[in-house]
């Protein structure tokens, strides 16, 4: 805690007699420059961003500093962001053999993006590969897919995609599957027969199962039988914001206990109760005005996100909905550490897929969430592992568990 001392100014001899400023403002420097360079010193992970939608839907180059959108490659140099986890989305109106293209197309996306741009950007399919190309001062790219109907009930795409460097998969996004509940879904489901075997898989080839937007049952239906740590990419806490879509503690617990993380997501309904109901209150006319969006934009899910963010801030400034502050965030990030211990939390932004809190508007401004865990007395290691470090662990002990796996097997 920061100690009180004397405000009062002095003065020193000199030309323009000037005042020397009061020591606490010397003190909120002095924090504020320790947070800077431990932020920039540290390899800052965000485990979930939605960009590939824009490079595919509108050509968006990531060379260029945008006017729109979260994420390019000038404002994750100013975010010291590290790694980045892409997130080939697919929509749940797309499904069978189109829901597979799309995900082999917003991938195909990310990896022409890396081609444009070898000087900042890098694929990476495992821990160490993330390490060094942040050793090269580069940006590592990491393939993922969110949407686990995007394999068409078929462990042959599953295994295409890890080939191709996919190092986690969604289970599911808003809707329920043939093998897995969703927090979308019409009852809590969980996992089916061929759902466990689409875990056992993920397992064996090292790819992390990810447990944002499942059902409350398939999350512990997973747990159960998983060999390796799983992952909450982009999720938030129950307790916090009473959304489906956030954990409760109880899960928090459970997914700790068993080596995972979760990642704290940025979006303004899961993080603040208030605005989230709201939204509900106002959701007649939120769907409404969606669906103009929609019909303007069809198809485009890029141009229809961007929309949405426009949507919420007329809403903001219409007082329908309350203005949401990015340090939400933080009390996020303060009670799954709270729960879990700082081994087990992390960042999942939800960049260019989800209404961002003011002051979190892209990625330039992940610094000062470090400012913040800093002021609020976490050390640096901590602070060190809820930036990267615990989700390149996570990815680590699931490269581990597959290659123990692969052992047991001769």
């Amino acid at each position: 805690m920061q100690s009180k001392k004397s405000t009062k100014s002095t003065k020193r001899s000199s030309p323009t007699n000037r005042a020397v400023p009061p020591v606490e403002h010397s003190a909120t420097h002095e924090i504020a420059g320790r947070a800077r360079k431990l932020h920039f010193d540290s390899l800052v992970v965000d485990t979930h961003v939605d960009v590939a939608q824009r490079c595919f839907f509108e050509n968006f180059d990531f060379g260029h500093r945008d006017t729109e959108g979260c994420l390019d490659i000038p404002r994750m140099r100013e975010g010291g962001v590290g790694a980045i986890f892409c997130a080939a989305w697919v929509p749940v109106s797309v499904t069978g053999p189109a829901a597979v293209k799309r995900a082999f197309d917003l991938i195909d996306t990310m990896c022409e993006q890396v081609r444009r741009h070898p000087a900042d950007l890098a694929l990476a399919a495992s821990a160490t590969e993330i390490r060094r190309v942040h050793a090269a001062g580069k940006i590592a790219v990491v393939l993922c897919v969110e949407g686990g109907h995007a394999i068409d009930n078929d462990l042959g795409v599953l295994r295409i995609f890890a080939s191709l460097g996919v190092r986690y998969m969604t289970l599911t996004h808003c809707a329920d599957l043939d093998w897995a509940g969703s927090s979308g879904g019409a009852g809590n489901n969980g996992l089916t027969a061929f759902g466990r075997e689409v875990i056992g898989e993920m397992n064996r080839l090292g790819m992390v199962v990810d447990l944002s937007h499942v059902s409350d049952r398939t999350f512990s239906d997973v747990l159960a039988i998983t060999r390796a740590p799983a992952i909450a990419s982009h999720s938030c806490c129950r307790a916090l914001c009473d959304s489906p879509r956030n954990l409760t503690d109880e899960m928090i617990r459970a997914l700790a206990a068993g080596g995972g993380a979760l990642q704290i997501n940025f979006h303004a309904s899961f993080l603040s109760q208030k605005h989230a109901s709201a939204q509900r209150l106002h959701l007649a006319e939120f769907e409404a005005r969606d669906q103009e969006i929609r019909n303007q934009h069809s198809g485009n899910e890029a141009r229809i996100l961007i929309e949405h963010q426009r949507l919420s801030d007329a809403m903001i400034r219409e007082g329908k909905l309350p203005r949401v502050n990015w340090e939400e965030i933080v009390e996020h990030i303060d009670h799954a550490v709270q729960i879990a211990g700082a081994g087990h939390v992390g960042i999942g932004s939800d960049f260019d897929g989800a209404r961002m809190p003011e002051g979190m508007e892209d990625a330039s401004k992940l610094p000062r969430i470090t400012e913040a865990l800093v002021r609020r007395g976490y050390s640096d290691r901590d602070i060190r592992k809820i930036l990267g470090e615990n989700a390149l662990r996570v990815l680590s002990d699931a490269e581990r568990a597959a290659e123990q796996f692969a052992a047991s097997a001769v």
